[in-house]
């Protein structure tokens, strides 16, 4: 589900801001969708679990490794940080081929949690990762072509 239309300013406003970088991602860029994760925790009374890269979080983590289109990579997340039968939302700047989605997806649910639907910022629609999410409901703001 899109909200993609011509009526609102903010959303073309942001459609003209993306922009295309050769050889992204690059070492060192990442952590984009804590951007967004923490204040959508806050508006709708969640809390929020971070999902990072290898040796970002302290303490004793779960990882869940996974296939992107240009490697592999992996997501951890600190043991206990969801209790099973909670309810989760994941949230991400970004979903091209699905990889990371999918991961995040994987490793909540094998602590428990109950992935009920992802939102992410961009979606690059092309690239079919909407398609790996085993049905779960996708929102997004802006496609990108």
């Amino acid at each position: 589900m899109s909200v993609c239309n011509g009526d609102d300013p903010r959303v073309h406003d942001i459609k003209t801001k993306i922009r295309v970088i050769p050889d992204f991602p690059k070492p060192g860029i990442e952590a984009r969708g804590f951007i967004f994760g923490p204040p959508i925790a806050l508006a709708i009374g969640a809390k929020f679990v971070p999902l990072r890269k290898p040796r970002k979080l302290p303490g004793e983590v779960i990882s869940e490794e996974y296939v992107l289109e240009y490697g592999r990579d992996c997501l951890e997340m600190h043991v206990g940080a969801v209790e099973p039968g909670e309810r989760a939302l994941v949230v991400d700047d970004l979903v091209a081929t699905g990889g990371t989605l999918c991961a995040a997806m994987n490793l909540l649910e094998r602590a428990g949690a109950e992935v009920v639907e992802c939102a992410c910022v961009i979606e690059l629609p092309d690239l079919k990762g909407r398609e790996r999410l085993k049905g779960k409901p996708l929102y997004i703001l802006v496609e990108a072509h």
